[in-house]
């Protein structure tokens, strides 16, 4: 799941991206998201349980949780689309890693308009702003109407898409990222209707929960937290020292408990 500029609009990863010239990258977590195991191995169950036979990953990251379901579908292919090599990189090593590597492509390109579906399942994990343009809740139903052309006859789209939990206040719109608008985000409400205007019928509505947020938030920063307490005479560490404070401070004191995360599971309604 790649959420570096997806739903929340945070910034970007605070940490360079080598060992060599700063803080690790993000080896703490599993998900770039805040998706627990238990909630990911429900989604590959239910994936997986529609019979796929593709995969399309889109912004995918390093696609752990499309390896996953690769994983518990043996006769399924799957295409991952980024324009992080970082991530790419990983994922294949990860593909390869667990006897996946012959199954699966990661491709270093753009998810607007792409070429690569359809797909008996399409993921887009916290990554709609990669189908669209527009502005922020615009650019939303106009990725569900992306996705619905690119899901096959009944398969399966996984949508992880940004919610407000309830209507932010100035002062936590001000401590979020840059620009940050009442209007940035649908409710959820809205935002299933909107998916059912796209031509889609939610089989599962759910959002992370709480723990789910701190287990992400936290281990978004930990590699850098510790590289920071341990080299703090780094010629880098002012400059990354400056960016993750920001961007904690943009959770604790903007989006915490006012953005949410939903993850729908939609089946395409028949032409």
């Amino acid at each position: 799941m790649t959420m570096e500029s997806g739903a929340s609009g945070a910034p970007s990863s605070p940490a360079p991206t080598t060992a060599s010239d700063g803080p690790p990258r993000l080896t703490r977590l599993d998900f770039h998201g805040p998706l627990s195991e238990a909630r990911a191995g429900r989604l590959v169950e239910r994936i997986a349980g529609s019979g796929p036979l593709s995969v399309l990953d889109l912004g995918c990251g390093w696609g752990e949780l499309m390896l996953r379901v690769l994983a518990d579908v043996p006769e399924a292919t799957g295409v991952g689309v980024d324009l992080n090599g970082a991530d790419l990189a990983r994922g294949r090593a990860n593909a390869e890693e667990r006897g996946l590597g012959g199954r699966v492509v990661f491709v270093e390109e753009s998810a607007t308009d792409t070429a690569r579906g359809p797909a008996d399942v399409v993921l887009c994990l916290g990554a709609s702003h990669a189908l669209s343009s527009g502005e922020p809740a615009t650019a939303t139903v106009e990725a569900l109407r992306a996705l619905r052309a690119l899901v096959n006859p009944g398969g399966r789209v996984v949508l992880g898409e940004g919610f407000w939990q309830r209507t932010p206040t100035a002062a936590e719109l001000a401590a979020m990222w840059p620009d940050a608008r009442a209007d940035d985000h649908l409710y959820l409400g809205d935002l299933v209707d909107a998916a059912i205007t796209a031509g889609f019928r939610p089989l599962w509505v759910e959002a992370a929960s709480e723990e789910e947020w701190e287990e992400f938030e936290s281990g978004y920063r930990s590699d850098t937290e510790e590289w920071l307490a341990a080299h703090p005479g780094h010629p880098l560490a002012e400059e990354t020292r400056t960016k993750v404070d920001a961007q904690r401070s943009s959770w604790l004191r903007g989006y915490r408990g006012v953005l949410g995360i939903a993850y729908l599971t939609l089946v395409p309604v028949a032409d």
